[in-house]
């Protein structure tokens, strides 16, 4: 079951909290003794994670089939580049376990005993994944929160996580599907940022600015930040594509590498326009995550950006 993008409920009646946790989505299977993990896209992952084997020890022999999220952490907070260096790892070493460990964060239960639970409400599910009492190494079940979403918000900004889930009480588990009843509500974090470059816009945005390439100063660099292809009006577009097309120069302002598939038709200009964007997180790399164009900061210098988070500097 899939959550859709959203914000906050109006009002917390009928709603519950949890937070959101930078991860790999995956759904555990439980039988004989043994644990099958499935991606999202149903592709096994069982042997990238042998940290996880005695989950079944934990069951005491009880079939199951888990709901949660395998996440790594980076400085004490769950972060999806960390995740990146196992995910793809289909049989890891004994010191990159050690090195990236992962915690399998548990959030919801689809069938126990040989008895499905998707047509269960969520408190329902949610009170029988509390019995089993699932809290080993590696393996968590965290709580959710009824009333108060603002403050379940506020309190995963304060623990620098990814966001929060909002679930209505009385859902059912519909596996597959995006569904309103689960609502993914991002916490947004925003930086002003200079623009480097762009690349040109294809479709409708054809003869326009596509995406913008982006730097924070760093001494008197520019250091490559990401980029922003999204949170344009149509408006914004034609002035910045007037704006770009007189600043222009030949080599890049940028004295960090730009990755191979953003330079090989990127445009570069003088580095003198400031704007602001909102992003989800900031990757291991110090890449912006998520990027979202808010607009031109004509009232600042670039020499005045400073990076808002101690992930950017």
């Amino acid at each position: 079951m899939l959550a859709v993008p959203g914000k906050l409920p109006a009002s917390d009646a009928g709603w519950g909290y949890e937070f959101k946790w930078d991860g790999v989505r995956a759904i555990g299977y439980v039988q004989s003794g043994q644990l099958r993990l499935f991606s999202r896209n149903d592709r096994e992952v069982t042997l990238g994670y042998p940290e996880l084997t005695h989950v079944p020890d934990l069951l005491g022999g009880v079939p199951a089939i888990l709901d949660g999220e395998l996440v790594a952490y980076h400085q004490g907070v769950p972060n999806f580049g960390a995740i990146q260096e196992r995910m793809h790892i289909r049989n890891p070493s004994a010191q990159l376990v050690a090195r990236v460990p992962v915690t399998y964060y548990l959030f919801d239960v689809l069938h126990l005993g040989g008895h499905s639970t998707l047509t269960l409400p969520y408190t329902q599910r949610r009170d029988l994944l509390a019995e089993l009492a699932l809290e080993a190494e590696s393996v968590r079940t965290p709580p959710y929160f009824e009333g108060s979403g603002t403050d379940v918000l506020e309190a995963s900004k304060a623990q620098r996580l990814e966001g929060i889930l909002a679930k209505r009480l009385d859902s059912t588990y519909t596996p597959g599907r995006r569904n309103p009843a689960w609502l993914k509500v991002k916490v947004t974090n925003q930086q002003e940022v200079v623009v480097g470059g762009w690349r040109p816009g294809q479709g409708r945005r054809a003869g326009m600015v596509g995406s913008l390439l982006l730097g924070l100063p760093a001494g008197d660099r520019l250091r490559y930040v990401g980029h922003v292809g999204t949170g344009f009006t149509e408006a914004m577009l034609r002035d910045l594509t007037e704006r770009v097309g007189a600043l222009g120069r030949r080599t890049s302002p940028f004295s960090t590498e730009i990755p191979r598939d953003h330079a090989r038709d990127a445009r570069w200009v003088e580095p003198v326009l400031v704007g602001e964007v909102e992003y989800a997180q900031v990757t291991l790399d110090g890449m912006l995550r998520h990027a979202s164009w808010r607009g031109l900061r004509p009232d600042k210098d670039p020499a005045e950006v400073r990076p808002e988070s101690d992930e950017l500097r």
